[in-house]
């Protein structure tokens, strides 16, 4: 796999989207990813071809819980305090298998650099320097204050705020944004119907 090091929105959608299939995060669904079905779904939803899934070879057990556990260490390079321990984190996730990186014409014949990773990497090795080496882009891009917590009460997501205006505030906008939506609508409609 050849991870680009001028795009990091992949990597940390990637990253944020990994973390929040966690039971951690979705108590009453429980885990988003509960097979290795489910994994190569998540994979390709995100158009990630690792090497280790190369040739229709489809994830084993053994990669759902290697990703499972990689999971739990990007949301703790997330959840840092500081920059540098940003930094170091994502290092250590980028170092698990990627390489020297390279020079390589991209499909319109200009030179980008990528991190080509290991010939025997794992999927979760794979998934590891992908998100390292986009985390580490984001802190040099953006800055460590796009790591947050989502905003929204009782939710425990973290997220990669990626955007170009970095006002977002929900690790899931499609369900926490809406969770805290229908609760301010109905808190109005309580309000505007007790004063009528």
């Amino acid at each position: 796999m050849r991870i680009p090091l001028t795009d990091y929105t992949l990597g940390a959608t990637v990253a944020t989207d990994l973390i929040n299939t966690s039971p951690t995060v979705r108590p009453t669904t429980g885990d988003a990813l509960p097979d290795p079905g489910a994994l190569a779904h998540f994979l390709a939803e995100h158009g990630v071809s690792p090497d280790a899934t190369a040739d229709d070879r489809t994830p084993t057990d053994e990669d759902l819980h290697r990703v499972r556990l990689l999971r739990r260490e990007v949301r703790v390079v997330v959840e840092t305090e500081t920059e540098a321990q940003a930094v170091a984190g994502a290092t250590v996730l980028a170092a698990r298998v990627g390489r020297a990186p390279v020079l390589h014409r991209d499909a319109d014949n200009r030179w980008q650099w990528y991190v080509p990773t290991a010939l025997d990497a794992t999927l979760a090795d794979e998934l590891a320097a992908l998100i390292g080496v986009a985390l580490l882009g984001v802190v040099r891009g953006l800055g460590h204050e796009r790591f947050r917590a989502c905003v929204t009460p009782d939710c425990r997501g973290v997220f990669v705020d990626t955007s170009r205006a970095g006002r977002r505030r929900y690790c899931m906008p499609d369900l926490c944004g809406n969770r805290v939506n229908v609760a301010n609508h109905r808190a109005r409609n309580r309000i505007g119907g007790t004063t009528r």
